[in-house]
């Protein structure tokens, strides 16, 4: 099981993430490629709630396949276009991950398609 590590000699998290994550030693781990708002079927989910939804809901499906869950979350890059999309991303990780905290980041760029809102990437490892 990832372990949360804190400390007050850096400052505080800005929201719900981890300072940062400690993987034991022989830890299975898997690397799941940016996720985006995109339905199985190939459609875009809609607003950008639903986008931050979908692009969760497929990091839960890739994380599934490989005998992993969103608790087994260690690192996540996230990717919204723009300052607005800020309080969405932190509100959609708290949905989805609950209690569950995981070293973040979150960067605010251009995508590679012009209607995508949400990026996500993350790191997984389990014992």
């Amino acid at each position: 099981m990832p372990r949360e590590i804190a400390t007050d000699a850096a400052p505080p998290p800005f929201s719900a993430y981890a300072q940062g994550v400690e993987i034991e030693a022989g830890a299975r781990q898997i690397t799941v490629a940016g996720q985006v708002g995109v339905t199985p079927d190939g459609r875009l989910a809609g607003d950008a709630r639903a986008q931050h939804r979908q692009a969760w809901a497929n990091v839960a499906a890739i994380l599934a396949a490989g005998g992993m869950g969103l608790s087994d979350i260690t690192e996540i890059v996230g990717i919204v276009t723009g300052p607005e999309g800020v309080p969405l991303f932190r509100e959609e990780r708290e949905r989805a991950l609950g209690d569950h905290r995981a070293a973040a980041t979150l960067i605010v760029a251009g995508l590679a398609h012009p209607d995508w809102t949400v990026e996500i990437m993350v790191r997984a490892a389990r014992a």
